[in-house]
């Protein structure tokens, strides 16, 4: 009895390290660094490049779990690195000024350990039960996380500012918590900058929405998921901010043509009912987000967006294959671009660009054929969940430079690993499924 007890005991595993991550980057403030090291270390990036240092240690034995061979996902990370690390060496071999090329060298660690993270949840979490488990961690902590922004916008007090944690320190990151805009305060809840917070809103409202509905077929409570589903939704709209109300609309059209007609239906529904109450709910709020887009052209954040476009081209001309350097194009000494799109071609060129584009392009095949392999209800919804994150923060990436922003960063790249990670599930459970039944044996 004893040794059946260990053997069904539950142990730790990859998904287990990346659920440590996720507690690094979503609870823990993204203004902390590790206070003992000489360059600008999140908590969160420590734990990644723990996370890389593992998965090439496990790859070099077989009884670890850690799944080989090739993946759509795996296959599109190691070329963007590629690409980053050619990036890095042509940059470096030419003049870069001091602040530039320390900048770089920082930018280049954070990529690799990014790039290491998607990887390693594409290895390490080999079970449905598993990625569902780790995508329910991240539905908790982004909602922890707009609770936070909730206290913001409601009483313009920043809970996050009363944090202090031994071995952190606190880095002015030159944004302030409490925005604002029209009559509202703009929160950021435990991010960097409300933009920033209102994506990585979006990015949990698709999988919270699942998990009510898995709640409900399972007979299980749904009272939790919709509330992690009601919060994050209102802090997204209240984050006032253009690429969190496209990036909603976004996943409600993914979810809406996606999701089983029964699921879909219902859930536009509850959306339409949600803005309206949201609407009658905090006065003003209504004109406030349809203003940011009915006057969109003579608004000054929008035209201070667009005025350096003409210069960003004569940038590009200068490095076009493959970029002046990731991170050299300094917003305090050259200017803010908040278009990531056109910021990769100046510090990455037009190849770096292509290898951004195939990153979101990988999460969503790798979505979609899970999708198309699996007949489980659980792996299906958690692939258009996958799908409507990853053509969000492609069209985010077009409205800020996502990229210069540690969360919204971390987060997409833990959801592209996933995609991938979903991948290898389907792709082993329709493997089991071919199987035939082992034959029954005849009476002697």
């Amino acid at each position: 009895m004893a040794d059946q007890r260990r053997l069904t005991r539950k142990r730790a595993d990859g998904a287990t390290l990346v659920i440590f991550y996720l507690l690094a980057l979503l609870v823990v403030p993204a203004r902390f660094t590790i206070a003992f090291v000489p360059i600008t270390l999140p908590p969160a990036l420590f734990v990644a490049l723990c996370l890389a240092v593992l998965w090439f240690a496990a790859h070099l034995v077989d009884h670890l779990f850690m799944a080989k061979g090739r993946n759509a996902v795996r296959t599109v990370l190691a070329i963007y690195v590629i690409l980053h690390l050619m990036t890095y060496a042509i940059a470096t071999r030419r003049y870069l000024p001091a602040d530039e090329l320390q900048v770089s060298d920082s930018a280049l660690i954070r990529i690799v350990a990014m790039s290491a993270l998607a990887v390693f949840v594409c290895d390490a979490v080999r079970s449905r039960d598993r990625l569902s488990r780790l995508l329910k961690v991240m539905v908790g902590c982004l909602t922890f996380g707009a609770f936070i922004g909730l206290f913001q916008f409601a009483l313009g007090l920043d809970l996050a500012s009363f944090v202090t944690l031994p071995g952190l320190r606190a880095q002015d990151n030159g944004y302030s918590a409490l925005e604002s805009r029209s009559i509202f305060f703009r929160p950021a809840g435990t991010v960097n900058h409300p933009i920033e917070f209102g994506l990585v809103c979006v990015l949990g409202v698709p999988f919270a929405a699942h998990f009510v509905f898995q709640a409900r077929d399972r007979g299980e409570p749904q009272g939790r998921w919709w509330l992690a589903l009601g919060l994050l939704s209102l802090m997204a709209i209240l984050s006032l901010s253009r690429t969190a109300i496209i990036g909603l609309v976004v996943t409600g059209v993914v979810l809406g043509l996606l999701f089983p007609r029964k699921r879909g239906l219902p859930l536009l529904g509850v959306g339409a009912v949600f803005l309206g109450g949201a609407s009658a709910v905090v006065p003003g709020l209504f004109g406030t987000v349809t203003s940011m887009f009915s006057n969109i052209e003579d608004d000054p954040s929008f035209q201070g967006r667009t005025k350096d476009y003409d210069g960003a081209w004569l940038e590009i001309a200068k490095h076009p294959w493959l970029g002046r350097g990731f991170g050299t194009f300094l917003p305090s000494k050259y200017t803010i671009l908040d278009n990531q799109y056109l910021l990769t071609m100046i510090e990455n060129g037009y190849l770096g660009l292509l290898a951004l584009a195939l990153l979101f392009l990988a999460g969503i095949f790798a979505a979609l054929r899970a999708r198309s392999l699996s007949q489980d209800e659980s792996v299906r919804g958690i692939a258009v969940c996958l799908v409507a994150a990853m053509l969000t923060g492609a069209l985010g990436a077009a409205t800020f430079d996502s990229l210069s922003f540690s969360v919204a960063t971390g987060l997409m790249f833990l959801l592209v690993g996933s995609s991938g990670a979903l991948l290898r599930i389907a792709k082993q459970e329709a493997a089991e499924n071919r199987e035939p039944a082992p034959a029954a044996s005849e009476p002697s």
